[in-house]
């Protein structure tokens, strides 16, 4: 594939996309197991939640048309003939003009339809109480089946569990879940200067940055990743590298070598692992150019730009939502946060560009974004920035005080 016939987001996204086949790995955990995960196919209730007429106030349980017509000087005066007890059916009826002493999430007796709130009764002696604001049917209580209907689909697959997703599947009786395998991620960093962290960066060389950065970020994103160390620029040693991680795992990140300097030899090792190969070789952004997208039998495989910057914008654009999926459609739960810019932003019509910001919020509740300066192989400014604001690929920069889409880390 030639190189820098660049692709837009969108069009990479699409084109990985078409070369990935459907995942159904999934598995079994317990629920307390389940968060974050991926659910794997769709829960039904089997119950209604909840499965009785329940009380939302301490008060008592009425039929709301005794109480029509109650103010504080003329109360609707009613028998109190019974009451609930926590935990326990209500056993018996509630007939017309009376009331029984209800708790909150207690089960309202049959015949009752509403509970009055005890703030608004007074005691006319020890059976009968004047109630001084009417109330309707419906009111301070749940009916059954009003939080979680019996036979209703209460989770789809593909949704991300959430803890009050955890909560509703407690309701429903539900102690175990299906969800996807998180995707296993190995990741390599290529370059003669690399040195790991432990060792002195003596002069030429530099510690590996990328490598730790993916790492988070694989984890973040809910995968498992696997780190194969530095592997000098060489064909042979970066392709048996790469045979090994793509035998281990879902998806390969390799950051370094994607440019088209003539010593760069990650598109032609990725090129040479197996079909369809390199799908694009260069994407219309910035930072992060001169990225691969490839697939090699059924997996993914990223070649990252050797500038931290990049390889994490990258990453987040093309990676993160196929890890975060699990290979399954998923539903947006993350959303950008508007902002203003405080200074003018030059941008090039055609490319999407990420402009790292820090985020503050004046003393009018608006939110602003600063640009933070810097180029791309400096990991200081990813440590210092809030988020990227997202300069779309239609427009040839912003102007200060422009509303832009920030991305929050």
């Amino acid at each position: 594939m030639e190189l820098f016939n660049v692709l837009t987001v969108a069009q990479a996204r699409s084109t990985l996309a078409s070369h990935l086949p459907a995942r159904t790995q999934a598995e079994t955990v317990p629920l307390l197991q389940g968060l974050n995960r991926i659910l794997a196919r769709d829960i039904t209730a089997l119950e209604d939640v909840p499965g009785f007429d329940r009380s939302t106030m301490d008060g008592y349980a009425v039929r709301a048309r005794d109480t029509f017509g109650a103010t504080e000087s003329l109360p609707a005066y009613v028998d109190v003939t019974g009451e609930v007890m926590m935990g326990q059916e209500a056993v018996g009826k509630l007939g017309s003009g009376q009331a029984w002493l209800i708790p909150t999430g207690g089960m309202l007796p049959p015949g009752a339809d509403a509970v009055v709130m005890v703030e608004y009764t007074e005691e006319l002696d020890t059976n009968t109480i004047g109630i001084t604001k009417p109330v309707a049917p419906g009111d301070n209580m749940v009916r059954r089946g009003e939080d979680v209907a019996a036979g209703s689909v209460v989770l789809t697959a593909g949704r991300r569990l959430r803890p009050q997703d955890l909560g509703l599947l407690s309701a429903v009786g539900v102690t175990e879940v299906p969800v996807m395998l998180p995707v296993k991620v190995g990741i390599l960093s290529t370059g003669n200067e690399l040195v790991e962290p432990d060792q002195p960066a003596a002069p030429g060389k530099v510690r590996d940055i990328n490598s730790y950065t993916l790492y988070g970020q694989v984890l973040e994103a809910g995968g498992i990743p696997k780190l194969y160390g530095i592997i000098q620029d060489n064909f042979d040693a970066l392709q048996a590298a790469m045979r090994q991680a793509l035998a281990e795992n879902d998806m390969v990140l390799v950051s370094g070598g994607s440019s088209v300097g003539a010593r760069d030899v990650t598109a032609r090792v990725i090129a040479a692992l197996g079909q369809p190969g390199v799908l694009f070789h260069g994407i219309a952004i910035k930072p992060g150019k001169p990225s691969i997208g490839a697939v090699v039998d059924g997996k993914a495989v990223f070649g990252l730009p050797g500038h931290p910057v990049s390889a994490m914008v990258v990453f987040n654009l093309l990676a993160r939502p196929i890890i975060q999926s699990a290979g399954l459609p998923v539903q947006q739960t993350s959303f950008p946060l508007r902002a203003a810019i405080t200074r003018n932003v030059h941008s090039a019509t055609g490319r999407d560009d990420f402009l790292r910001v820090t985020l503050r919020r004046l003393e009018d509740g608006s939110i602003v974004a600063d640009p933070v300066l810097g180029k791309s192989g400096l990991i200081s400014t990813m440590v210092k920035a809030d988020g990227v604001a997202h300069l779309p690929l239609t427009k040839e920069g912003v102007e200060a005080g422009e509303l832009v889409d920030v991305w929050l880390f």
